[in-house]
């Protein structure tokens, strides 16, 4: 694999490691087991396709919180 290559996480490009899942990416950045709503290449990707998900070169993450409150 290219040591170049990329993916970006909200706007921030990060070194795309080989065999990386979505669901690790989530977890190295605490983000695992809050509620989030996950945009991956420009579609939102559910829960259960986290884990199964491998991160590719140039891949665009967008993971917004979820915040209760009114």
């Amino acid at each position: 694999m290219d040591a170049t290559a990329t993916f970006w996480l909200n706007g921030e490009s990060y070194p795309c490691r080989p065999h990386l899942s979505l669901a690790q990416v989530l977890q190295e950045r605490g983000w695992q087991q809050k509620p989030v709503v996950i945009e991956y290449n420009g579609e939102i990707l559910h829960r259960p396709f986290w884990s199964e998900t491998l991160i590719q070169p140039g891949d665009r993450i967008e993971v917004v919180t979820i915040v209760g409150g009114g």
